[in-house]
């Protein structure tokens, strides 16, 4: 196994990292996009105010990601739980004007060698992809 570190692309939310971080540190709000999960990826979705739980194709079980650290305005740092491997998730906010906050997502996992090549493009997209939709959000309506 050997750590792997990605790392999103840096993306701009036209808001204020108060607003961001009140609305991203509250997994419930995930209940408002709910619709938008593919259901033939993931099913039996449930959440609360810190973590998510739900079934991933491929994956033949239920997957915990929890909330493990809040850093306000700044860090949202999750665990995972249910899956084959040590991984950690964060989520990082710097505001840069009143309007302007960056956002940059992060995974570390212990991933086996021998997987590690069929892994690296498709986790580069999805967080790149991820940290996409979050900048899609209507942070203000939903606080």
């Amino acid at each position: 196994m050997s750590e792997t570190k990605y790392e999103s692309k840096i993306c701009s939310i036209p808001n204020s990292a108060e607003n961001v971080y009140k609305v991203l540190s509250n997994l419930e709000n995930l209940n408002r996009v709910k619709d938008l999960i593919p259901k033939d990826k993931i099913q039996e979705l449930e959440v609360s105010a810190d973590s998510i739980r739900m079934k991933v194709d491929g994956l033949g079980q239920k997957i915990t990601l929890s909330i493990v650290e809040r850093i306000e305005n700044d860090t949202i740092k999750f665990g995972a739980e249910g899956i084959p491997m040590q991984a950690n998730f964060w989520i990082q906010l710097k505001q840069i004007a009143p309007l302007d906050t960056r956002i940059k997502l992060t995974l570390k996992a212990d991933i086996p060698f021998m997987f590690k090549m069929m892994l690296d493009k498709k986790m580069q997209q999805g967080l790149d992809q991820a940290a996409d939709m979050l900048t899609q959000f209507p942070y203000n309506q939903w606080l």
